[in-house]
């Protein structure tokens, strides 16, 4: 178990337009590990498709609670946990394989896709009528001082 150095917990409601407000916070949030302009967008773009995943597949007829969790952790580590108490995913298995979709011709389903490549760690959790956990991490180069 790794130490934890600093976090956050937001919670918020399942409107779309708190998407934007979370890759801002955690933008913010990652800054204090010095990343590079890449590995910000990394992040930005993960927790992006993780909150966006949410509020679109959590809630589709409703609005309800998103919570998301950010951590530094030792070793220059970022740990972004994004949970909701919606719908949950039946088949996680599934749900990870790209192209792969329960939100319409206009979604893509690559979000897991997306979240795994741009973080170390991806993990889901979820059960029908409970709702679903994803648990990411990436480590943030050091950069030696200019």
């Amino acid at each position: 178990m790794q130490r934890i150095e600093n976090y956050v917990t937001m919670d918020f409601l399942s409107r779309s337009n708190n998407e934007g407000f979370m890759r801002v916070a955690a933008a913010g949030f990652a800054a204090q590990l010095d990343p590079t302009l890449d590995e910000l967008g990394d992040i930005k773009t993960a927790v992006s498709e993780a909150v966006t995943n949410a509020i679109v597949h959590a809630y589709p007829d409703s609005i309800g609670r998103i919570q998301v969790k950010m951590k530094l952790l030792e070793s220059n580590t970022l740990e972004i946990v994004v949970r909701d108490w919606g719908r949950g995913i039946a088949n996680i298995e599934q749900a990870r394989q790209p192209l792969f979709t329960t939100g319409g011709e206009e979604r893509s389903g690559m979000g897991f896709t997306i979240m795994e490549s741009f973080m170390d760690v991806l993990r889901i959790k979820s059960a029908p009528d409970k709702g679903t956990t994803v648990v990411m991490r990436k480590r943030i180069s050091r950069r030696t001082k200019r």
